[in-house]
């Protein structure tokens, strides 16, 4: 007979817990047997990762279960579990990302609010741009400055075609941000830059047409068949949209980064590019909250303005810190 439902109460009534509730019947995996590897490439769901950061010993990985959605870039040191052989065919598993020490950041657009790591754990970021052909964009440079000073990168320029154009009047533009310097041309070999590149990992950054690609084959001999190694044990080649790690001969990292239009800085704030001016970052804790430190008229109280008063800066470092505070409102779109 049916049960009168009027003399009925909670515990009479079953329910069994859903997924997400129910207890786990095993304790998740420490992995103390995990390899460690830099990832070198990605695409669409793949990691191509070198063990122990050895450019012969590349594995192909996906991402375990158990990170869920975490983020993995080019640049990260992980932990692999599985067949790390790197014959083909087989899959290793993601199943640690360390902490970075840096990131290079962008985001599409000053409004955007979503973040995009470009490249993970890179000591330098070296910017490169063309002295004609096409003609120098100092928004551009300045807005990958920021960029690196807010990532914890140190910032490389690197001016190509000196061959076309004079460096002369780039160079004063920075000399008060004391950013180091290497000039290129076309028929020379980049020799003082591959020297600032041994043992280190270096993102190269830069427009279309500014000799970026020209750079990367002098760079890593071979550097197209690198490129395919890299990406061709995924599910599919590398192209303009994703970043590869190459190895250079001498030791270290160049990470070729994507061709970019345009570099959002909605991520970022005054006091992360203020904090990397070691001799300007403790006076500008003295500014009143809510300080953009670009001076009067639009911040009148800033307390930069006191280090030129005082000798301890010169107006014309402080004018080029400024001039990278205002790049963070001048977004420019590059063909």
């Amino acid at each position: 007979m049916a049960r009168d439902w009027r003399r009925l109460d909670e515990s009479d009534v079953r329910v069994r817990p859903g997924k997400g509730t129910r207890p786990r019947s095993k304790r998740r995996p420490e992995h103390s047997d995990a390899v460690p590897a830099m990832v070198v490439g990605v695409d669409r769901g793949r990691w191509t990762c070198a063990v122990e950061e050895d450019p012969d010993r590349l594995v192909t990985a996906m991402r375990a279960r158990e990170l869920g959605r975490t983020p993995v870039v080019v640049g990260d040191q992980v932990g692999l579990v599985g067949d790390t052989s790197g014959a083909p065919d087989t899959l290793a598993r993601i199943v640690r990302v360390a902490d970075r020490t840096s990131v290079l950041r962008r985001t599409a657009d000053d409004t955007d609010p979503f973040e995009r790591v470009v490249v993970a754990n890179a000591s330098q970021l070296v910017i490169v741009s063309a002295l004609a052909e096409p003609e120098p964009r100092r928004g551009f440079i300045d807005r990958c400055l920021v960029a690196a000073y807010a990532g914890g990168l140190e910032p490389l320029l690197c001016l190509t075609k000196s061959d076309l154009a004079s460096p002369d009047e780039l160079l004063a533009a920075y000399s008060e941000l004391n950013v180091p310097v290497v000039v290129t041309r076309s028929d020379v070999d980049p020799a003082a830059l591959r020297e600032r590149l041994v043992d280190k990992v270096s993102a190269l950054i830069g427009h279309s047409g500014v000799g970026k690609s020209t750079l990367v084959n002098k760079l890593v001999p071979d550097a197209n068949r690198a490129v395919g190694v890299v990406s061709g044990v995924g599910k599919g080649r590398h192209t303009s949209t994703q970043a590869v790690a190459l190895p250079l001969p001498e030791g270290g990292w160049a990470v070729d980064t994507p061709g970019i239009r345009s570099f959002g800085l909605a991520h970022i704030t005054p006091d992360d590019i203020v904090k990397a001016f070691p001799d300007m970052k403790e006076m500008a804790e003295e500014c009143p909250s809510g300080c953009g430190h670009l001076g009067p008229p639009e911040d009148p109280d800033c307390m930069l303005d006191e280090l030129v008063t005082t000798g301890e800066a010169s107006p014309g470092r402080l004018a080029s810190l400024r001039r990278l505070l205002e790049s963070r409102g001048k977004l420019e779109e590059y063909d």
